[in-house]
């Protein structure tokens, strides 16, 4: 989004939220889900047309770990670590994903590609231990299988 539309997009939801109760979550939700992220500089703004002190803003997303304050990658991959995933290796993958992406857990890579985040449980229990990237879930991973799994996004990305 470009610096001019950006105080058009802050105006047009603070005017849609402006006479409700609760109405900075939810602005910040929209930005959000708009964005993957809420950019400082839409904080910023924010602050100034619903006249609240940006550390209050800053408060909210912090608190909730929802709210994301830097881009996300690409593609996301979610480690769950829920207790049968955990119990079933979860550790494991998170560390090589880990040492394969040269991040941490809620961290992209460099390139923009990936994001890796860790999830309490993704409802699969039963193909523990689970991760899922994107929207796709992965069952019964192992450790070996990871390289393979993410080389199908790379390659995806080298298509366009």
């Amino acid at each position: 989004m470009t610096d001019e539309k950006m105080p058009d997009e802050v105006k047009a939801l603070v005017e849609k939220w402006k006479d409700k109760k609760g109405n900075l979550i939810m602005v910040l939700h929209e930005l959000q889900n708009h964005h993957g992220y809420v950019p400082r500089e839409t904080a910023l703004e924010l602050s100034k047309k619903l006249c609240v002190p940006l550390a209050r803003i800053y408060e909210v997303l912090t608190f909730y770990s929802y709210f994301k304050l830097n881009e996300p990658g690409k593609h996301r991959i979610s480690v769950c670590m829920g207790t049968a995933c955990y119990l079933k290796g979860a550790g494991i993958l998170l560390d090589e994903l880990k040492q394969i992406l040269n991040v941490k857990e809620g961290e992209t890579t460099p390139d923009g590609l990936f994001h890796l985040d860790v999830v309490r449980c993704l409802g699969c229990c039963g193909l523990a231990p689970v991760l899922m990237v994107d929207e796709k879930i992965y069952g019964k991973v192992q450790k070996s299988e990871l390289t393979e799994i993410l080389s199908k996004y790379g390659r995806e990305e080298a298509k366009v």
